[in-house]
């Protein structure tokens, strides 16, 4: 018995015919290149769904593109990065490029072995999330790839920025806390979070310490340091609870940590005041009630791609966006019990 002869994968002259146009037609279409006619691009993508044709990722890297843009991300889990990526892909629609996801490797935020992967699979540009990697290593992939770093509080000429207001977040956080008559918060963080560093959370953990101190309640200030997600935290929050602490108010760097002291809080029978940060879609839930300073993770998220492709078109100048942070009140901040 002999082997089938293997099936011939079809070429974009095979797609240029069928369609009745040039090579260099179809290739336009292929790049969104700007003057192709609605009608050229529906017989050329007619015709591609004909033949099932794909272009390779290789060849597409010979010519100089591989229509892929890369998104490294510190924590599968966190939904609001899930925000981000979908505010991401829905840019790309219309594009021929496609969101390649790199997650950092397991118990730790660098994300430097994420950023490689993606630079070996030739993307066009990168959105970078919070990576913690030193400057030198950053602008050094930013000389040979298009890139975006999401998040961070820092000022390149090699990249484009695109951040939270985190300050402003964690000062109208800490307002409506004190407002509420809560002067001793504690500060549910992340180990590693360090306020002189320009991370998300270092700049939320700084501005903490500055409004307790502000306020003149300094003494107080307590950072409560966990690890990534809300059973770290609930172990946490449980562990100061049960050791009775004063605390009467938590601000958590992130939602996720915020529902876990919400379930600390409410296995211990304790009423504490919780307020996150990033507003997912679970903070609503009239179950949890959460107050939280929200950002909107879509339109970050396709503000990142947009810069990218803007990239690609050849703006050479580094652009920077600092999105709003906005309070949401809900009822997870109830004042303390006399």
């Amino acid at each position: 018995m002999t082997d089938a002869p293997a099936r011939r994968h079809a070429t974009i002259e095979d797609v240029a015919r069928v369609a009745g146009v040039s090579r260099a037609a179809v290739s336009k279409v292929l790049r969104n290149a700007y003057g192709v006619s609605d009608a050229m691009r529906e017989r050329v993508t007619a015709a591609m769904t004909e033949l099932n044709y794909r272009p390779r990722i290789a060849a597409r890297a010979m010519r100089g593109r591989t229509y892929t843009i890369g998104i490294e991300l510190p924590d599968l889990t966190n939904h609001f990065f899930a925000r981000i990526v979908k505010g991401a892909t829905e840019a790309l629609d219309g594009t021929p490029y496609q969101l390649i996801i790199a997650p950092a490797e397991a118990g730790s935020r660098e994300g430097w072995r994420a950023l490689e992967a993606l630079l070996d699979r030739q993307v066009d540009g990168l959105i970078a999330v919070s990576p913690r990697v030193d400057d030198t290593r950053l602008e050094s992939i930013a000389t040979s790839v298009p890139m975006v770093m999401f998040g961070r509080h820092d000022i390149s000429d090699r990249y484009d920025v695109v951040a939270g207001d985190d300050a402003a977040g964690a000062r109208a956080a800490m307002q409506h806390l004190f407002g509420a008559g809560h002067t001793r918060v504690a500060h549910l963080t992340l180990h590693e979070s360090d306020e002189t560093e320009p991370f998300p959370h270092g700049v939320r953990l700084r501005e903490y310490l500055a409004a307790m101190a502000a306020a003149g309640h300094g003494d107080d200030a307590r950072v409560w340091r966990t690890d990534e997600g809300e059973a770290a935290a609930f172990e946490v929050v449980r562990r100061e609870l049960r050791a009775g602490t004063p605390v009467t108010a938590v601000f958590a760097a992130h939602d996720e940590l915020a529902f876990g002291a919400l379930r600390a809080a409410a296995q211990a029978g304790v009423p504490l005041a919780v307020i996150g940060y990033d507003d997912v879609t679970m903070a609503s839930h009239p179950a949890l009630g959460l107050t939280t300073v929200h950002q909107p993770g879509e339109a970050m998220g396709a503000r990142a791609v947009r810069m990218l492709l803007e990239r690609f078109e050849g703006r050479a100048e580094p652009a920077r966006e600092t999105f709003e942070a906005r309070l949401v009140v809900r009822t997870s901040t109830a004042p303390p019990r006399v």
